[in-house]
């Protein structure tokens, strides 16, 4: 058996971040598969109990949230970091190490001995011309991209795939699908429900605030911060963004606090539907995936991984008919007996395949062992 390391200088469990949903789900599969994952992730530790195998470094200290800011300037002297984790990787004797990102995984450093296979996960196609992409890419003995749309994007970028290995992403926790009876009751009148990080890029604010005036079926948003953010503050911008749109209905609209991973599927098990509300390409979607596979349909625009993700089991629009599009498709969806019964029994199957045991099998077969 093997030992196999994850680098992530943002890991926490339980953090509304799909990498780290991403590695959490591939740490239980390689556990279950009879392997030992390691996660490498920065300091300082937090006040929640750290799970077995994860390892906080001392010469990488990050404030929460971090941005990319942050990271480069705790990364301007790499040596330090390079030499903890060269020396975290021998003494347990690791067979393989994933830099979970280019910068916040630490690929462009690739700090590994040369008996250490590497990969590169990838998230994010990023531009050519990236000098940290470009030393990432050429450095790991092998790419894995989250998605087929990642790799096929990959492709389409003209980027030399030839050591490229798809390992999807992979469901955290498995929830048995919404019996038939109860899910006609939500389709009736069942809440909507949506969960995700307080991400400008994600539209909730907007959302809410196209909500039809006429729209009496209640809208439960579960709002969570992450441990870093693309743009300073911006978390709390949105926070505030989408609680003042609340406020424009609060006979409908409800924000719920932070869930654990594990109460994710539960959640959208009681939900009529989601909404994938994002203006920017999702890689993979883990909160779309997580309400398919309890038979809860997705409504969201038509780019990026989530039409792939859904096909018949959601409903999309195109980007440029605004967040107003999203809520006519939704009404549509919930007043078709027929299509959503048949959209809700498709959806398990969407992503049946996205099991912890099986993505980590795929990632053992990429890194040969």
């Amino acid at each position: 058996m093997s030992t196999i390391a994850f680098v992530l200088m943002s890991y926490r469990t339980n953090q509304p971040s799909g990498i780290d949903r991403s590695i959490g789900a591939l740490v239980k599969g390689l556990r279950r598969l009879g392997h030992t994952p390691l996660v490498m992730a920065a300091g300082p530790t937090p006040q929640d109990r750290l799970e077995p195998g994860l390892i906080r470094l001392r010469s990488v200290m990050l404030p929460q949230p971090a941005t990319n800011a942050d990271v480069l300037a705790a990364l301007a002297d790499p040596t330090p970091v390079v030499e903890e984790v060269r020396r975290i990787l021998a003494e347990h004797r690791v067979d393989a190490v994933c830099w979970a990102d280019t910068l916040w995984g630490l690929g462009y450093l690739n700090p590994a001995p040369d008996s250490v296979t590497t990969a590169l996960m990838v998230h994010k196609i990023r531009p050519s011309n990236e000098e940290r992409w470009r030393h990432a890419l050429a450095a790991a003995d092998v790419i894995c991209p989250a998605s087929d749309y990642l790799a096929d994007g990959g492709t389409e970028a003209g980027l030399d795939t030839s050591r490229w290995v798809t390992v999807p992403n992979a469901l955290h926790t498995l929830t048995s699908p919404t019996a038939a009876g109860e899910r006609e009751k939500l389709r009736e009148a069942g809440p909507v429900r949506i969960v995700s990080r307080a991400d400008p890029a994600k539209g909730l604010a907007e959302l809410l605030e196209a909500l039809p005036t006429g729209w009496d079926r209640p809208v439960e948003l579960v709002l969570a911060k992450a441990g870093f953010e693309l743009q300073s503050g911006g978390q709390s911008r949105t926070l505030a963004a989408c609680r003042a749109a609340r406020d424009l209905r609060p006979d409908v609209v409800t924000i719920w606090p932070p869930l654990r991973w594990s109460e994710v599927p539960v959640f959208f098990a009681g939900g009529a539907a989601t909404v994938i509300s994002t203006r920017v390409p999702e890689t993979f979607c883990f909160t779309a995936a997580e309400a398919l596979s309890v038979g809860t349909p997705v409504v969201g625009f038509d780019l990026g991984n989530v039409p792939r993700l859904a096909g018949e089991a959601g409903r999309t629009v195109a980007l440029d008919t605004g967040p107003h599009a999203l809520w006519a498709a939704l009404g549509e969806l919930l007043a078709d007996p027929d299509g959503y019964r048949r959209a809700s029994m498709a959806a398990p199957g969407r992503v049946a395949r996205f099991t912890p045991e099986q993505s980590a099998g795929s990632l053992l077969a990429a890194l040969g062992l």
